[in-house]
């Protein structure tokens, strides 16, 4: 919607430059509140970010990069409602800060002013019913904007099997990874995640560093949970992911030349869920591929637009329990041409 909405501004730009016929292309303004969170049990501290759109008279890229014209500055009261089976348990308020690391483009940057509230979720999300209710009330207009989204539980992972000690990557035979789906779950991008050491520079320091080996996603049928799910993946590709994203690129914070040695540590293999809400707002923004490219708008924000929704990152590591690079990954590195050494213990 987000798109939609610049679009139909940069058109009535377009169309305001390049017309003969002097007209007023504006209508009359209203009042749309745009609204993006996304609420994980991960985390502690949850972000929304709440913005209006805009209309005026010339160039609405010069409006974008005003403040003024997306923010409420100061007009909003915002919370967070959490409810088990629509009883209120606990409730938060969300207070206005400040980030300084938004990528320069269209909007202002790099600060951009967002709404923040510290909490952790229940540890008994699992077995309960708990729902995250956002309300944003206009103080200046009395408008409210609300919007709602559950938890997804916790889920449980077949392969890799639980308590794995050491994987290597040297089979040339397809191996799987198999999970079944949580309740609240939808989408699953699933990575490997890489970790390594590397000594720099002449002080030699050693730094941890990883890469992340990206499958893709697959999905459940249902929200309901407990859905054998897998997919497969060709062990001896982990080499050329690693020689494609190890090696530093010219420009990079630190060259090439300056690493001394690299040393393997562990394997993690990481589940990112996303909720029905995200999910469905991914496939609405996916890209086309038939003749028709124009896609309906997607929004689950009551008198608003935008998304508020879940998400959940799960590990096969806990404390206690990591995942060895095994010997034979490691001579094959060794011989990769990527500056590993042998690590003692290994």
């Amino acid at each position: 919607m987000k798109k939609l909405l610049l679009l139909l501004i940069l058109a009535a730009a377009f169309l305001f430059n390049s017309c003969e016929t002097d007209f007023d292309v504006s209508a009359n303004w209203s009042d749309i509140t745009v609204v993006y969170g996304l609420l994980s049990q991960n985390d502690s501290v949850h972000y929304v970010k709440i913005n209006k759109a805009f209309l005026g008279k010339g160039n609405a890229l010069e409006y974008a990069k005003e403040k003024d014209s997306s923010s409420y500055l100061g007009q909003l009261d915002v919370m967070i409602i959490e409810k088990n089976r629509a009883v209120e348990t606990r409730s938060f308020v969300m207070d206005t800060t400040s980030i300084y690391n938004k990528e320069a483009g269209i909007f202002y940057a790099p600060e951009q002013l967002v709404y923040k509230a510290a909490f952790k979720i229940p540890s008994d999300y699992s077995s309960r019913e708990y729902t995250y209710h956002l309300e944003i009330r206009n103080r200046r207009t009395g408008k409210l904007v609300t919007a709602q989204t559950p938890l997804i539980h916790d889920f449980s992972i077949e392969i890799p099997r639980p308590g794995q000690q050491s994987i290597n990557f040297t089979a040339e035979s397809n191996q799987r990874i198999k999970w079944y789906s949580a309740k609240n779950g939808r989408r699953y991008n699933v990575s490997i995640r890489f970790w390594f050491d590397e000594v720099v520079g002449a002080s030699r320091d050693t730094i941890a560093r990883y890469i992340d080996w990206n499958f893709g996603s697959e999905k459940s049928s249902s929200v309901q949970g407990g859905e054998s799910i897998e997919l497969s993946y060709t062990p001896v590709a982990f080499f050329s992911v690693c020689r494609s994203q190890i090696p530093y690129k010219p420009g990079s914070e630190i060259d090439e030349n300056s690493v001394v040695a690299r040393l393997v540590n562990r394997v993690e293999f990481l589940f990112a869920v996303a909720g029905d809400e995200l999910n469905t707002y991914m496939e609405v923004n996916e890209p086309s591929a038939g003749i028709v490219q124009d896609k309906p708008d997607y929004t689950n924000i009551n008198n608003g637009i935008g998304l508020f929704s879940c998400r959940y990152l799960k590990s096969t590591e806990s404390p206690g329990v990591k995942m060895k690079v095994g010997p034979t990954t490691e001579e094959r590195l060794i011989k990769e041409d990527l500056k590993f050494i042998k690590k003692i213990g290994n």
